[in-house]
């Protein structure tokens, strides 16, 4: 049995542990934020956030997270409003098909967490892993950097 907490709420997995974490999330969970892209942690849009940091979740096996805190984009909110990150993304409309946006919000989400006033080339280097098929990627840089300014 794995226990953690999954977007603040414990959570209970006696599926295999060496499973994909996507799977579980996706499959056994309901949790339909991180997306199955690549399968490979090439292209981000299974990424997940665990200590703040930035874990692609299409890779990473069931029994990683054992004890620790899991956030998608849904444990972002407060109150069931977005946060000043998710909102900054409809503000500047950086979104096409989505696909891609659990991906680049929890990407952008842990390089704010570390660096609170990035400079546009760090965002740029933050979602460097993050790709994206319908060019939104402007976009994304602008709502990032509007979330790093509070507006």
């Amino acid at each position: 049995m794995i226990s953690f907490k999954l977007d603040g709420k414990p959570t209970l997995s006696n599926a295999d542990q060496s499973e994909p974490l996507l799977h579980i999330l996706a499959n056994d969970l309901g949790v339909n934020g991180p997306k199955f892209g690549c399968g490979l942690a090439q292209c981000g849009a299974c990424t997940v956030l665990v200590k703040c940091d930035p874990l692609r979740s299409c890779v990473a096996p069931l029994s990683s997270v054992q004890g620790r805190a899991v956030v998608t984009p849904s444990g972002l909110m407060r109150d069931g409003q977005p946060n000043k990150l998710q909102q900054a993304f409809i503000h500047e409309q950086a979104a096409q098909c989505g696909y891609c946006m659990n991906g680049m919000i929890m990407s952008a989400q842990a390089l704010l967490h570390k660096t609170p006033k990035p400079t546009e080339a760090q965002v740029r280097t933050a979602l460097d892993g993050n790709l994206c098929r319908c060019g939104v990627h402007n976009r994304v840089v602008r709502a990032v950097m509007r979330a790093s300014r509070g507006a």
